[in-house]
């Protein structure tokens, strides 16, 4: 709780942090690398490459300053950021830093509206987030029985390609066995190192918990535009080969739809976006084949689409799975009723005619394909509770902004 010193400026800084809110957290992450660049190990450079870091951070003080009376708001937001930081091996030590580095970038690009009253406030504000993270941080490592930025050798057992550019990669223990459980849904971090430089990347768990292994299903990420071509997922796909050994972190995230409901459910991907939407639907299969349940998926076309093998195979053991797929541009290879079912992108239409409106409905995908299922499935009458979405990004704070 913020105090009643505190309180005023933190309000009055909503409008500036829209409009300088970038520029604060570009100016923070190259001084902090800089007078820190052993950090750079826990930060994808990618996404600092594309600008999509410091957009996310700059949205996350937004959403703080914005909604600090609610706390109620923030919670959901907080817990992901908690998973987030976890899976990274953030650390109480590195608070401070951090803190630091914002506070004089918030000098530093304010100039002089950033007066002591306010870095005073600020200061007080970001101990107050801080402590709450650090809180629950701890509380996490201690559940998952692990330590900050402990990561163990699994093994690669098998390779198996789903689609001209999703390989998965089947892991193990040392043992032969599973690394442990999970909740259909999370992900886990991987490191590579290379030129000396090691980077972590969360790639979402892609079969059920009760198999002998963990799956990870990687997309590997060409590079267009201004976009840089995927780091970890390159290399992935280049070099990792069975019988080596991957540096993997514990698994992590909230988006664990609850398995054991008799309310029908909706599982909605595109692209890459299907892989924890795959283990959730093998779950089912495993735990309560009888629940209604819809696997709808968007893909370009059939050698876009990967893990159908996967559904299909769900489909034996699940008399109520009802399935869908919609193709924007099919090939002569892609079989209509067979691979696809539509033609186009994803029609929410479509979606709620197949499971109805009091479904549970659960998204993964790229940001736009994710805004157009949420805005359509509000616009038809589902209610905002029932919607959850997989977001690693600045995305997650829409519904604050």
């Amino acid at each position: 709780m913020l105090s009643s010193f505190a309180v005023p400026y933190i309000d009055a800084s909503v409008p500036v942090l829209r409009e300088h809110g970038v520029a604060i957290t570009r100016h923070f992450y190259d001084a902090m690398f800089r007078a820190h660049p052993e950090l750079k190990n826990l930060f994808n450079l990618g996404n600092q490459a594309n600008g999509a870091q410091q957009q996310s951070l700059a949205a996350a003080v937004f959403a703080y300053a914005a909604n600090h009376r609610n706390p109620g708001v923030l919670t959901p937001v907080v817990e992901r950021i908690v998973h987030k930081h976890v899976s990274v091996g953030i650390r109480a030590e590195h608070y401070p830093i951090v803190g630091r580095h914002l506070l004089d970038a918030i000098q530093q690009v304010l100039g002089e509206a950033a007066a002591p009253p306010l870095l005073a406030a600020w200061d007080e504000a970001y101990w107050v987030l801080a402590k709450t993270l650090i809180e629950a941080e701890k509380r996490l490592y201690g559940q998952l029985g692990t330590e900050p930025g402990a990561l163990r050798a699994l093994v690669v057992s098998e390779l198996r390609d789903e689609s001209e550019d999703v390989r998965s990669f089947y892991l193990r223990d040392e043992a032969g066995g599973s690394p442990g459980a999970f909740l259909p849904g999370q992900y886990v971090s991987v490191a590579v190192t290379q030129d000396g430089l090691r980077q972590l990347r969360q790639y979402s768990l892609s079969d059920a918990p009760e198999q002998p292994w963990w799956r990870i299903s990687v997309k590997r990420e060409a590079g267009h535009d201004d976009v840089p071509a995927g780091r970890v997922s390159n290399w992935l796909h280049a070099n990792l080969k069975v019988g080596d050994r991957l540096e993997v972190g514990p698994a992590c995230g909230d988006f664990a739809p609850a398995l054991q409901d008799a309310t029908p459910i909706a599982l909605l991907s595109a692209g890459v976006g299907i892989t924890p939407m795959v283990a959730v639907l093998n779950a089912l299969a495993l735990r309560n084949p009888q629940r209604p349940t819809l696997f709808a998926h968007a893909a370009r076309h059939g050698r876009q689409h990967a893990l159908r093998d996967a559904v299909a195979a769900a489909r034996e053991h699940m008399p109520a799975l009802r399935r869908l797929s919609f193709y924007e541009a099919p090939t002569a290879e892609d079989r209509p009723a067979e691979d696809y079912t539509h033609v186009g992108r994803m029609d929410v239409a479509v979606v709620l005619d197949r499971i109805g409106v009091d479904a549970e409905f659960y998204l993964c995908g790229p940001i736009g394909f994710m805004q157009a299922q949420w805005q359509g499935l509000v616009a038809s009458g589902v209610r905002a509770t029932r919607i959850h979405r997989e977001v690693f990004g600045p995305e997650l704070l829409d519904h604050l902004l």
